[in-house]
């Protein structure tokens, strides 16, 4: 089954697909929305035109477990997903993957605007990575 990851921010959120042997994990691109409603919508047709089967959202918890605004954020947007979706959503701690994805994207030399547009789907995808492990 194909999984999508969603790298919720608050102007961008990175999306990331799976292969059906939910072995690979790639990204799909940005979608950038204030609007969470809009942002819901334009995720499920993304998740439709990808034929994803679940999704995960990443969960960005603090770094000492805690939940703070950006977490109930998440919470309540996974249940719009899966409300407005009708797929399985998962919540994936995702604390230190915006670091990985910068420490990657620095080790690639992306730079400037470059880097701006694609630091979310990068994200997206290490969540996702981490999220197939977890199911293996």
């Amino acid at each position: 089954m194909k999984i999508m990851a969603v790298d919720l921010g608050l102007v961008r959120t990175g999306l990331a697909i799976s292969d059906e042997l939910e072995l690979l994990a790639s990204p799909i691109g940005t979608v950038t929305e204030r609007d969470l409603n809009v942002l819901a919508s334009k995720i499920a047709a993304a998740a439709d035109a990808h034929g994803a089967g679940a999704l995960v959202v990443g969960l960005p918890r603090n770094m000492d477990g805690s939940k703070g605004e950006s977490a109930e954020r998440a919470e309540a947007f996974a249940e719009q997903l899966r409300t407005l979706t009708g797929l399985p959503v998962s919540l994936w701690d995702e604390r230190l993957t915006t670091v990985s994805a910068i420490g990657y994207l620095n080790e690639t030399n992306v730079r400037g605007k470059k880097r701006k547009a694609i630091v979310d789907t990068v994200s997206a995808t290490i969540i996702l990575e981490d999220y197939l492990k977890s199911r293996r």
